[in-house]
């Protein structure tokens, strides 16, 4: 095991290298060997996906090219496993056209080096996809422990990850796509889609009814180039309407605008919500102002927030 500058020691990274020619195997498994790292070889497609399932590798070397199972159906039946969608997988081969370089990263490759391979360009490639790993490993490690209900796709809506409190409101609302290698249901990837548009304003949301529940989608910051961050949060209005009515003699649609008021929504929103007019939720504020004694719409959501805080 290797050692850093003050004495202690590292954790080899773990190389698996997919090749069936002996030659390229040993070349391979030598050099890697002496650049510090641990190798694995299978040469087929099949062996590579029967080894990961004892041994999860750091990256993965994948020839393109190989009887059988090639290396692009192979890395795509490893991206269907949840636990190894993020490892890198680089290919290796002679195939230098447009479409060949197309098709593995379509089949979720992360990079593409043509034979004879130039070993100081591949270690280096090697290095920079295991730093990137390493990084949106902990990242995601991290929002995890946070316990939120988030959710990631690519910029066209594919499913990438989610954080297990997601996971489980996700199966609850749609149970035909509680396994996370299923695509999220249409509905929700056009919500998705909408929201990434409207990306630049600042939080954009969004409104799913589901079952009689709502749920609200609101876009984050991207985590990387095709990597999009969403929050969802299912709100539960019933119960803080009724408050607010009986608390604050309202109607209950007046008792319904203040409430989304009071969760910092406009009128434009809160009519798409409620499926009324802005001017109607206008006209219900201007009555909300009257009862409540104030003149304002941040003077009615504190009051709101008040309420429901007793």
């Amino acid at each position: 095991m290797a050692m850093n500058p003050a004495g202690e020691h590292m954790r080899r990274d773990t190389v698996l290298v997919v090749d069936d020619t002996p030659e390229t195997l040993g070349f391979l498994t030598d050099t890697l060997d002496h650049a510090g790292f641990t190798v694995l070889i299978a040469t087929d497609g099949e062996s590579a996906l029967q080894l990961v399932e004892q041994i999860t590798p750091d990256l993965v070397l994948m020839d393109a090219v190989m009887p059988g199972m090639n290396g692009f159906e192979t890395c795509r039946r490893l991206k269907q496993r949840r636990m190894l969608s993020h490892m890198p997988v680089i290919f290796m081969t002679g195939l230098s056209q447009t479409e060949h370089v197309v098709e593995g990263l379509a089949a979720g490759g992360v990079d593409y080096v043509t034979k004879p391979i130039v070993i100081d360009e591949l270690l280096a490639r090697i290095r920079v996809h295991l730093a990137n790993a390493r990084i949106a490993n902990g990242s995601r490690a991290a929002i995890d422990a946070t316990g939120r209900f988030l959710l990631a796709t690519d910029r066209k809506g594919k499913f990438l990850w989610c954080t297990p409190k997601a996971k489980q409101l996700l199966a609850e609302l749609f149970p035909a796509h509680s396994d996370q290698s299923a695509a999220l249901p249409a509905a929700v990837v056009e919500q998705l889609m909408h929201l990434r548009q409207e990306g630049a304003k600042s939080q954009a949301r969004s409104m799913l009814e589901v079952g009689g529940r709502r749920l609200e989608v609101s876009v984050l910051s991207p985590l990387g180039p095709d990597e999009l961050l969403f929050r969802l949060t299912e709100v539960n209005a019933d119960g803080d309407e009724q408050l607010l009515q009986q608390s604050l003699s309202l109607t209950t649609r007046e008792s319904e605008v203040l409430l989304w008021i009071s969760r910092g929504k406009s009128n434009r929103e809160i009519g798409a919500i409620l499926s009324i007019s802005p001017r109607t939720v206008n006209k219900h504020l201007e009555q909300i102002f009257v009862k409540l004694g104030v003149e304002n719409r941040a003077s009615a959501a504190a009051r709101a927030v008040r309420t429901l805080a007793r």
